[in-house]
């Protein structure tokens, strides 16, 4: 019976078939399978660095983004946000977009990033520096490759390609078939983080004797890491390698300290500083307080300052300093010292002295040291890496995999006998190791706390003074030394030398969208259709018209009357 109707039904139609395709037309439509939530995609982005430093601005001065996506193989960026992939990105093209004001860039970055090759390595470590060089107000952004993301990527460089079509017709077509995208960045535009506080932390092991009579070694380590977008900052080997350095030195000095027949005549400081890569300001404002304050019992008798600084790998020991240290000094007795140690106790390994002079006209300091040899203080730094300009140091590359903790052992015990040479006037022959069997590094600590600082990552924006990872660093100080406090202070107010800016990591939208030529054709549809349906009901009106004024009966058309027969026989 049902099947005899949709016969019945089909037959109906296919005898009115002008009628019924506008009938049918707009129902199709409507009940098309689109979905909404096919044509919407958000995922996570991570914004570039904004910050000013002594007066100049640097990084991303803008955060919002509401412009339609475009491949960066086309020629004008004006009021477009650019989506690219990490290869196909250049300084050259970059420029040209902020020359344009494009409306934003959004860099996909290989996932695992770690696996990328040695060239694109080094291409990305080039970028990194070349954008950060000049302010721009052009939104940039980093996310990581999804299936998403590459599909997004993929249509709009179709959407590209086809404006270079053989023909019209065939760009014509081309744009019609495929999808645009509007990206979207919503939310409150970045503000500058006046009242951000920053954080050292200081703990100390007292010497035997009176404590301000005794000379004092201070031991010093920046915790926050740099890299193109804070958020993407892990700092694995800088400067995570050289936190977790200073906390093993303190935990090994502890155990000498504790014992009265080893409790050496100097006082041993360590000090953890905030802000380090931005011209090392938590050290800055620290030595400033101890002077001023009148607290000198920390830097007013310092033999020298040993600052640690990227050690977790390579072969050889840089010893950084800002002018040769004097024949017999302290400072020299060390350095022959670690020299000594490295040769006999370690393989294929090396120490070396790089010698630098400050340049204050600079705008960021080279290396931490030169903040203790401003103040006359005798200083250095040690590193793997020969040039504070070497791009590892500033990297969104700088992740776990970075770091050998055999090596970063061995650089740490190397350290901790240099420094037990010096404080305990022991000679550096062969088999005089302090740090051995029950005194020895604890590789697994040591590995532990990288896998822990190699985590989440350390930008010094975000590392709050109610950060987890301070407080867990204060707490490990605590275990090993005395009077272990913060330091916490404010740019100046007036005359600020660093400022942070707020928005590290938003949430882009994408948008499903059809180009302007769609929409034409779309409309030219519709008003054919109108068209055409009102020439129908026209001519039906003139037949009825000329039914009323004509004295003979009308006799419907076909379809009108098949159309009635099948309804007073399926419902009267």
């Amino acid at each position: 019976m049902l099947l005899d109707g949709a016969g019945e039904i089909v037959e109906m139609f296919r005898n009115s078939f002008p009628l019924s395709f506008l009938f049918f037309v707009p129902i199709f439509i409507l009940i098309s399978p689109m979905s909404p939530a096919s044509a919407a995609h958000d995922f996570a982005v991570y914004r570039m660095q904004q910050y000013d430093l002594q007066g100049a601005p640097h990084g991303s001065r803008n955060a919002l983004v509401n412009v339609e996506a475009r491949p960066i193989t086309v020629a004008v960026f004006t009021r477009k946000c650019v989506i690219v992939k990490l290869k196909e990105l250049t300084i050259d093209k970059y420029k040209e977009m902020v020359q344009q004001s494009a409306g934003g860039l959004l860099v996909l970055l290989p996932t695992p990033i770690q696996g990328i090759s040695k060239e694109e390595k080094e291409h990305l470590m080039e970028l990194e520096q070349d954008l950060m060089e000049e302010e721009s107000q052009t939104p940039v952004y980093f996310a990581y490759e999804t299936p998403e993301l590459n599909g997004i990527y993929d249509s709009i460089k179709r959407l590209s390609n086809s404006d270079a079509a053989e023909s019209a017709f065939e760009a014509m077509m081309g744009s019609m078939t495929s999808n645009g995208f509007q990206l979207q960045v919503a939310g409150p535009q970045s503000k500058a983080l006046n009242e951000f506080q920053i954080v050292n932390i200081q703990g100390k092991l007292a010497g035997y004797g009176i404590e301000e009579q005794l000379p004092t070694i201070l031991i010093a380590a920046h915790y926050d890491a740099y890299g193109v977008a804070p958020s993407l900052s892990f700092g694995a080997d800088s400067n995570g390698s050289g936190v977790v350095a200073l906390l093993e030195l303190a935990r090994l000095f502890s155990k000498l300290y504790t014992n009265s027949r080893n409790h050496a005549k100097y006082n041993l400081v360590f000090l953890l500083t905030g802000a380090g890569k931005f011209s090392y300001q938590g050290t800055r404002r620290w030595l400033e307080d101890q002077f001023e304050s009148g607290e000198t019992s920390h830097v007013g008798d310092v033999a020298f300052v040993v600052c640690l600084d990227s050690i977790g790998n390579g072969d050889t020991l840089h010893i950084h300093v800002s002018k040769p240290p004097k024949e017999g000094s302290q400072l020299d007795t060390f350095v022959k010292s670690l020299e000594t140690v490295v040769n006999e106790t370690q393989v294929n390994r090396s120490v070396k002295m790089v010698h630098k002079k400050i340049n204050l006209a600079e705008e960021f300091l080279a290396w931490e040291h030169e903040r203790f040899s401003i103040r006359r203080m005798p200083a250095l730094t040690v590193s793997r890496f020969e040039s504070y300009k070497s791009p590892q140091r500033a990297t969104i590359l700088d992740t776990r995999d970075s770091v050998d903790t055999e090596v970063l052992s061995a650089n740490i015990k190397a350290l901790a006998e240099a420094l037990a040479c010096q404080i305990y006037n022991l000679s550096t022959t062969e088999g005089s190791e302090v740090f051995s069997d029950g005194m020895k590094v604890d590789v697994d600590l040591v590995n532990s706390w990288m896998d822990y600082l190699s985590l989440t990552p350390r930008a010094a924006q975000l590392l709050t003074k109610d950060s987890p990872e301070l407080a867990n660093l204060q707490l490990a100080m605590n275990r090993h030394l005395k009077d272990v406090k913060r330091h916490v202070f404010k740019a100046d107010k007036r005359d600020p030398e660093c400022i942070f800016y707020s928005g590290t990591e938003f949430t882009m939208n994408a948008y499903s969208v059809k180009p302007a030529i769609f929409d034409l054709f779309l409309g030219l549809a519709i008003a054919a259709y109108l068209a055409v349906l009102y020439l129908v009901t026209q001519v039906e009106h003139r037949k009825w018209h000329c039914f009323k004024e004509s004295s003979v009966d009308f006799v419907p058309s076909t379809r009108v009357s098949s159309l009635c027969d099948f309804f007073r026989n399926k419902f009267l």
